[in-house]
């Protein structure tokens, strides 16, 4: 979405609270169902933010890894072991 986009929408609350969210703003949002909602107060105004993103959603983000190597889970909870036990060593050591 744009972010000098304006949209509009109106909708009525129910007895029980509960609103439509106009479908323009869900799709601009990319509100979809079971989207997460976060409302907040502040200075007597509501907010509503919607948790479109997951982390799957951010995989490459950063583009390719500089040294071009690409590790698995298991690699690198490997590494991270060695790493770990050769600083132990080093402390120990004395």
């Amino acid at each position: 979405m744009n972010s000098q986009q304006k949209l509009v929408g109106r909708s009525i609350a129910t007895s029980k609270g509960q609103t439509t969210i106009p479908k323009p703003l869900r799709d601009a949002v990319g509100i979809k169902d079971g989207t997460p909602l976060t409302w907040i107060l502040e200075n007597g105004a509501i907010r509503v933010v919607a948790k479109t993103l997951n982390a799957a959603d951010l995989a490459g983000f950063l583009g390719p890894p500089p040294s071009g190597v690409h590790l698995t889970i298991e690699d690198m909870d490997k590494a991270i072991g060695e790493a770990v036990a050769e600083r132990y060593e080093r402390k120990t050591r004395r």
